[in-house]
């Protein structure tokens, strides 16, 4: 957002208590969306309607981005899935969610049914700080965790997937997504890249550690989770799909302890 990037951002920086600076943020993103007003598409998240989503990515993608609460595909599809396939928003659940996004926090923060912890290392949205791969709960505390695109930036995922197994009690589930690339067999990772430069050069992304393939499942079985790969988006009628502007083949990691 050009707005907040050039001007509002530096000046909020400079005048605005740490704590206050991501309510100035989503007030800018409130204004941009009344450029965008309409009924073209929809996001689930927000609720709001618009003539089209804005592009993003580092590639832009067209009709990627909410701008009013900052949702992108793989938020809405989420968000999409914990409402239809889960019982997330009616049981009496104690829910942790890792490095809360803004989109989600605001929803299940207000939801009576949950006891809803955040936790992240460095978040002004989370209400504990923590390194996942040290969590600072006891073992079995948990019927939920959520973890979305975090475990890419962690060195040890390993660790980081034993720890999210461990604080989830038996017969918990929880939903760990990451960037993905389908075409590739393995994950790719090598320890020896550290510079952002070359990060970004080999995993897209400067704070990005490595690239999850199709043996991601695996690696969260090896942790202890049971993994059911769902291709949620397919089971919505095609015209569902385009309203929310959703990428049909993304998989959603819905992952299960046993009880």
């Amino acid at each position: 957002m050009f707005l907040y990037r050039v001007i509002v951002g530096p000046i909020s920086k400079a005048l605005v208590p740490k704590r206050y600076r991501p309510g100035v943020r989503q007030a800018c993103y409130w204004l941009r969306s009344l450029l965008y007003l309409g009924n073209r598409v929809t996001c689930p998240c927000c609720g709001g309607r618009f003539r089209k989503f804005l592009p993003y990515g580092v590639t832009p993608r067209p009709n990627a981005l909410c701008p009013r609460c900052g949702s992108k595909a793989r938020h809405r599809l989420v968000w999409l899935y914990l409402k239809g396939k889960t019982r997330l928003l009616s049981d009496q659940l104690k829910v942790l969610h890792f490095a809360p996004e803004y989109v989600f926090r605001k929803q299940l923060a207000s939801c009576p049914n949950l006891f809803y912890v955040t936790t992240d290392l460095g978040s002004l949205m989370a209400m504990v700080g923590s390194d996942i791969t040290h969590v600072p709960f006891a073992n079995a505390s948990f019927d939920v965790v959520l973890c979305n695109h975090v475990l890419e930036h962690v060195l040890d995922d390993q660790r980081a997937m034993q720890e999210l197994y461990r604080v989830l009690k038996p017969g918990g589930w929880a939903i760990l997504q990451v960037p993905i690339d389908l075409h590739r067999t393995e994950t790719f990772e090598d320890a020896s890249i550290v510079s952002p430069e070359h990060r970004e050069r080999w995993f897209n992304q400067k704070d990005h550690v490595r690239i999850y393939g199709r043996d991601y499942p695996d690696r969260l079985r090896a942790a202890g989770f049971r993994v059911q790969v769902e291709f949620y988006a397919k089971e919505l009628p095609c015209d569902l799909r385009e309203r929310y502007a959703l990428r049909r083949n993304r998989p959603i990691y819905l992952c299960t302890k046993a009880k």
